[in-house]
């Protein structure tokens, strides 16, 4: 029985350390070969500072706003990560009940360890699905068109992983499922299955499905092929975004996939503005990378995105207290977030301004 306090995000992270496997802790923690962009996306939004107003008359905060028009209580959303019954043996229904509490948004990795139907029986409105694009067309559209019919409100397109970034960790460790765990949205299509090999089989697996020359043709066609409205996750570069969203995207996702793909690439906080300031009004903006505290979000909406998505906290709290566990890592965002606007003299998110980073 753990007798510490968890008042922190870091807690949670302290205390999933001792309880994960190597392989299941390496391969949610572990980033691309240095792991330079890992550590520097937490680190780029501590050296980001808060020039707070004072005098400020800040009442009740209120940290409701909307997700592609569906609301949600607050800016923090659960970011789609892959295989959560390494973490608690509920996995994914026990993520989307956390967001339900929460009232926030659930985005279903394609890559979890239940299928999208029952997750998305237990989740509430908004539920987005993730996707990638397979080699086989076929699959991908079998993939969507479950997707809407599972309530699915949204398609997630990851664009940044045609292939898998080599993460050093997993080689080492010969990183693979559990017995009994598999991929189990893409079981019925007969790619459920995690090959054995030497190394890493997740990259082994992504190298033999995954579209490598992904194209915006891909995502033409995926937008023709579903009547749900399309996010692209992924997005690096501020002229890409703007084609993308004037390709018919409807949101974008600043991420480099929490450091796991390709090292160096640069923080995400450090590409926000710029992806901001492009698009425009076109499109909305999220970001993720390294979000650890309320002040972190409030950081980036200052920056100019709409809500930021939360990864490995999510998993953390799984890991610790599987659904409340999920739940408590929220909240303490959540309470933190409401600090930090009172504390820098925002009343709404509207108030939060990129002026709050510049004296």
């Amino acid at each position: 029985m753990n007798s510490e306090p968890l008042i922190n995000v870091a807690d949670y992270a302290r205390l999933a350390r001792r309880t994960l496997s190597k392989g299941a802790l390496d391969y949610y923690e572990g980033g691309a070969l240095d792991e330079i962009t890992l550590r520097e996306n937490t680190a780029s939004w501590e050296r980001l500072k808060l020039y707070y107003r004072v005098l400020a008359g800040v009442g009740p905060r209120d940290l409701t706003t909307t997700v592609l028009g569906q609301p949600i209580s607050m800016p923090i959303v659960v970011a789609p990560t892959a295989f959560h019954k390494l973490a608690c043996e509920a996995g994914e229904i026990a993520t989307a009940m956390a967001a339900k509490a929460a009232k926030t948004l659930f985005i279903l990795s394609s890559l979890s360890n239940t299928a999208m139907e029952p997750v998305f029986a237990q989740a509430a409105s908004p539920r987005w699905f993730q996707l990638y694009i397979y080699k086989d067309h076929g699959i991908t559209h079998e993939l969507v068109k479950r997707a809407e019919a599972a309530g699915a409100e949204a398609i997630v397109l990851t664009v940044d992983a045609p292939g898998l970034g080599t993460r050093e960790r997993d080689t080492r460790n010969n990183f693979r499922l559990s017995d009994g765990l598999t991929v189990e949205n893409l079981a019925p299509l007969g790619k459920g299955d995690i090959p054995e090999v030497k190394g890493s089989a997740l990259a082994a697996y992504v190298q033999n499905n995954f579209k490598q020359d992904l194209g915006f043709g891909d995502l033409d066609w995926l937008c023709g092929c579903t009547r749900l409205p399309v996010v692209v996750k992924g997005v690096c570069r501020a002229d890409e975004a703007r084609r993308i969203a004037e390709r018919g995207a409807k949101a974008v996702v600043v991420s480099n996939h929490g450091g796991r793909q390709l090292d160096t690439a640069p923080a995400t906080c450090e590409v926000l503005p710029y992806v901001v300031d492009s698009v425009g009004d076109q499109c909305e903006v999220y970001v993720d990378g390294g979000i650890r505290r309320g002040s972190d979000v409030l950081k980036a909406i200052a920056l100019g995105a709409r809500a930021v998505l939360v990864g490995r906290p999510i998993l953390w709290g799984l890991c610790v207290g599987g659904e409340q566990g999920a739940i408590n890592v929220l909240e303490i965002l959540r309470r933190e977030l409401d600090e930090a606007m009172l504390l820098c003299g925002c009343t709404t998110l509207g108030d939060i301004k990129r002026e709050l980073l510049a004296p």
